[in-house]
């Protein structure tokens, strides 16, 4: 029986198919989990340590909403010094999930259009139907490259925003200066809020990260500590754009999250400039030992970022879902359907942000997976 209290809102939206794969995975004695999208390095050493610090120095009140001043400016100064905008302002949110929370509480009304590629983040979509506006994917298949044809195609007058996630999840593509640049001049252009999740930016394999906001400086910033310093459960993002945007986002801050969690934040400052070099190389090791090995039998577009990959399921089966369950109940091996991600359900999502011991067990999996019965 449906409670009668239950709102609209909340069918409005399936629960995280991620997160039904991650219960599942706990309860499984010994899996291959190559479903799960955190590192699995540790936070850098002075991070914990500065963590410790304000546990013990009994940093365990609210900050301010905008959060800790000492955080606050040393990211303020970083962009100030790439950017040089007359015009852009930060404040540490919890999470890059929560910045976009409040982003879209502040930007999106009833029916409003927000555009994205697909496949996309889980969040996009979800968190676009929450505030009660219309979902609006693009493909980007076959090879996930950014068509701005169909793009400006799908811009209507409700479009009020268009999310860019490069380098992306699910897929690992990473959008070239060119693409970038044509997406930051069409949404200038056309008026629509660019925000750009730039959570990934670290984990580039092909050439420096470009962010749209070097081509137009409306374009509203979500970053954060979660990937790039193996401190997702730590909750620290942080937003950077136009001054009005940003005081609006804090008002929905203030009432919803309050602050990032103080003690994260105390983290977060002590990793600020921690050269994780090391750990990203690690991670494009990976990639090319996944790649390498399973390549010449799935169809695949070689990631250039993050630190997902994308494969088309082999013939033979009905549906990614069906790939997936075939892998759970023969290997114990935990991917991600791609109707997860998107409408269609012909790839699965494999994160090697896992061991190499447990990679080298999904490679041998994923092999005999490709035998289709």
């Amino acid at each position: 029986m449906t409670l009668r209290y239950i709102s609209k809102r909340a069918d409005s939206f399936e629960a995280s198919g991620i997160r039904k794969v991650f219960d599942l995975a706990a309860k499984l004695s010994d899996p291959i989990n190559l479903s799960i999208g955190q590192p699995d390095f540790d936070v850098p050493e002075a991070g914990r340590s500065a963590m410790i610090d304000a546990i013990n120095s009994k940093h365990s009140g609210y900050t301010q909403t905008q959060g800790l001043p000492q955080l606050r400016e040393a990211i303020q100064k970083q962009v100030d010094v790439k950017y040089g905008h007359s015009d852009r302002s930060v404040f540490i949110s919890s999470g890059t999930s929560g910045a976009l929370t409040l982003a879209l509480l502040a930007t999106i009304d009833a029916g409003d259009e927000v555009i994205f590629f697909e496949p996309y983040f889980v969040m996009y979509h979800a968190l676009t139907c929450m505030v009660g506006g219309l979902p609006v994917p693009v493909s980007t298949y076959p090879d996930f490259s950014y068509d701005i044809a169909r793009l400006a195609d799908a811009i209507t007058p409700r479009t009020k925003a268009i999310i860019l996630n490069s380098p992306a999840n699910p897929t690992g593509k990473v959008a070239s200066r060119a693409e970038v640049k044509a997406i930051a001049e069409l949404a200038a252009k056309r008026d629509i809020l660019l925000i750009s999740d730039e959570i990934y930016k670290s984990f580039c394999y092909c050439g420096d990260f470009v962010s749209p906001a070097e081509y137009n400086e409306r374009t509203l910033v979500l970053d954060g500590f979660s990937k790039a310093n193996g401190m997702p459960g730590w909750r620290v993002g942080f937003v950077h754009g136009q001054g009005e945007l940003i005081e609006q986002m804090l008002k929905f801050q203030q009432y919803t999250f309050v602050c990032a969690p103080n003690v994260g934040q105390w983290g977060a400052l002590a990793v600020i400039d921690v050269d994780m070099t090391e750990q990203i190389e690690s991670y494009r090791q990976r990639r090319d030992l996944i790649y390498n090995e399973i390549s010449d039998i799935y169809e695949i577009n070689k990631p250039e970022g993050a630190f997902y990959m994308f494969p088309k399921v082999p013939q033979g089966y009905k549906s990614a879902s069906e790939f997936v369950e075939r892998g759970i109940n023969e290997f114990s091996l935990l991917v991600i359907p791609g109707n997860v991600f998107s409408s269609v359900d012909t790839h699965f999502r494999i994160s090697y942000s896992a061991s190499k011991t447990t990679i080298e067990r999904g490679i041998d999996a994923l092999k005999k997976l490709a035998q289709v019965k």
